[in-house]
């Protein structure tokens, strides 16, 4: 169920009447619940199952850490959490990877492996709501949060709908409070829900979908050549797609949520105005980077073993990172190449010079542009469908290659380039606004124009629409 879908807008209008008609708060929660779970079943029925053993599991688990009666036995249930939530991101996500590479590699020493298909598909948001379900458990071990006192709270948490398949990845102590008792909606609040929505779906249908996918898509093709425009053109068109698409998804989620009388964090900052990578990844996926640093990077040791610790640290966080994204190498890759931009940049930032140099404004649009360059490259590999893929992207960028004009500079080119700079000069000019302070400094006109300009644009291009691209993770 697709949030740009007459069908979503059909099944969330019941899901407003029953939460806002006079029943119980209980018996509203148990409407959240059911149709969070209708919500899901809508991609793949039995997958539901699996959903719900997470949640069954790790509300069971959690308690037993609690009330363990040394820290050994707490660890022992921690790693049985550990090894049941990763286990079956594992055997769904990663197996076909694995034994793929195992069988290139006894091809590589002369042993013929035939590897079974194991047939798995992966089910949708797996790795976003694994992630929230352990860190209810692992907020519990650490001792910053206690077992919720209600399995319907704890399963709403796991299982609500706007953020359950791609986002943003929620914590239970900021999510599980809300759900003590129903605070009464203001108006405003609602219609900036509603607002964020509307945005939400201009972002991905208009801009993702209609604008920057096709011309993105007619360059990433295998074996075909692109020259160096289309090349260039299709590496800066898809870092706008990804962002539009992604971010698009995560203000239908907040904006949603927002007029069921939820606060979900934001999970996009201005990336593109970003200066320097430690700053991208505070403004990029927000909920995921602050997650692998919680949860992976500081119980490595972070930053408090020296120099050759914290770079090791880095990398290793950077490369779960881009695994935890897909099964291939290219994920991984573009994992590594962040790992390696965060440890270039915090040595540099250790020389006295780098420190004087980075206070002058000049520098720092500089920098931002430098930034700006090097993650547009990692996406390359990122969108690649192989590494050979990637490799002629990146040939027909800076080799002098002989390739097809895929994109033409016509009118329409001319009009999606415009577009991405005036959303690139937004994105600098509101580099520290919230998108809900920059609705709200404005008129209820003012807003009421922007949307509807919003709406007009969606019910044109509606058709060209397509998934979500952080679905498949």
């Amino acid at each position: 169920m697709l949030f740009n879908s007459i069908t979503f807008l059909l099944f969330f209008i019941v899901i407003l009447a029953v939460h806002y008609s006079g029943i119980s708060w209980k018996l509203k929660k148990s409407n959240l619940l059911l149709g969070s779970y209708i919500f899901y079943a809508a991609w793949n029925p039995p997958f539901v199952l699996l959903l719900f053993l997470s949640t069954f599991v790790d509300w069971n688990i959690a308690t037993k850490i609690h009330n363990a009666k040394t820290q050994i036995q707490g660890k022992h249930w921690l790693w049985l959490s550990l090894i049941f939530n990763l286990g079956l991101l594992s055997l769904f996500k990663y197996s076909g990877f694995l034994l793929e590479n195992f069988q290139s590699l006894t091809r590589l020493l002369g042993w013929e492996f035939q590897s079974f298909d194991p047939g798995f598909i992966l089910p949708m948001g797996i790795s976003f709501y694994t992630f929230q379900t352990l860190s209810y458990t692992l907020d519990i071990y650490y001792k910053k949060l206690k077992p919720h006192n209600s399995f319907l709270d704890y399963a709403l948490f796991v299982s609500f709908f706007p953020q359950l398949v791609a986002g943003p990845i929620v914590r239970a102590k900021d999510f599980l409070p809300q759900l003590k008792h129903q605070d009464r909606i203001k108006f405003n609040q609602f219609s900036l829900g509603v607002s964020l929505f509307i945005i939400g779906i201009f972002s991905k249908t208009v801009l993702a979908d209609a604008f920057f996918a096709p011309l993105v898509n007619a360059v990433f093709v295998d074996n075909v050549q692109a020259d160096k425009l289309s090349s260039w053109l299709a590496a800066l068109f898809f870092y706008a797609q990804i962002f539009c698409d992604f971010a698009g998804y995560s203000l239908c989620a907040i904006g949603t949520a927002l007029s069921l009388g939820f606060i979900l964090p934001f999970n996009f900052k201005s990336p593109f105005a970003a200066i320097g990578f430690s700053d991208f990844w505070q403004r990029w996926h927000i909920s995921l980077s602050t997650w692998l640093r919680d949860y992976l990077y500081i119980p490595l040791g972070g930053n408090r073993f020296g120099t050759f610790n914290t770079f090791k640290n880095l990398m290793i966080t950077m490369l779960l990172g881009g695994l935890w994204h897909g099964a291939a190498w290219t994920f991984v890759l573009w994992g590594l190449i962040h790992g390696f931009y965060l440890i270039l940049e915090r040595w540099l930032k250790s020389l006295t010079l780098s420190k004087q140099i980075g206070q002058i404004a000049v520098t720092k649009i500089v920098m931002m542009f430098v930034t700006f360059f090097l993650v547009m490259l990692a996406f390359v590999i990122f969108r690649a469908e192989n590494l050979d893929q990637a490799h002629s992207i990146f040939s027909g960028m800076f080799m002098t290659v002989q390739g097809q004009e895929l994109i033409k500079w016509n009118l329409w080119t001319q009009i999606v380039s415009a577009s991405f700079l005036i959303m690139f000069a937004l994105q600098w000019i509101y580099k520290n606004t919230k998108i809900t302070d920059i609705l709200q400094s404005h008129s209820i006109v003012v807003r009421s124009l922007i949307l509807s300009f919003c709406l007009i644009l969606i019910f044109i291009s509606a058709g060209n629409s397509d998934a979500f691209i952080y679905f498949q993770f």
